[in-house]
């Protein structure tokens, strides 16, 4: 697969995570031993391997009542990465994000995310929202 493929994988796994669809993600974005990996000292940073994964995104809906949305901005690509620029939002416990830049970095293997590196604009912000 070359760049415009691996960012459709990406756009489509945006698309189904604003959905929770963790079946398209589990079968057509990631790879099975998929590494996920989360930046800051929050308690939802560290990495996670395959499974964890979903089981981390679960848990960012169910800690912020389904109201945590990621919104894709922008890709840009080369045959073995895509670089994702986004915006989060969401409310957990009287706490708001709006409009958090991030960036993800992905790593394709076999025309599917391999691993992934997640870094936001503001750190600090990013960890007290999840703190």
């Amino acid at each position: 697969m070359g760049g415009e493929q691996n960012a459709e994988v990406v756009r489509k796994g945006f698309e189904a995570f604003g959905k929770g669809d963790m079946d398209t993600l589990r079968n057509e974005v990631f790879t099975e031993d998929t590494v996920w990996h989360v930046g800051g000292r929050s308690p939802i940073a560290g990495d996670y391997r395959g499974q964890e994964v979903f089981e981390w995104f679960g848990r960012l809906f169910q800690e912020t009542g389904g109201t945590f949305k990621v919104e894709l901005h922008d890709v840009a690509t080369s045959d073995e990465h895509v670089v994702a620029m986004t915006s989060a939002s969401g409310e957990r416990g009287g706490k708001r994000l709006e409009d958090s830049k991030g960036v993800q970095v992905h790593h394709f293997q076999g025309g599917k995310i391999s691993e992934s590196w997640l870094t936001v604009q503001d750190p600090y912000e990013n960890d007290e929202f999840w703190s």
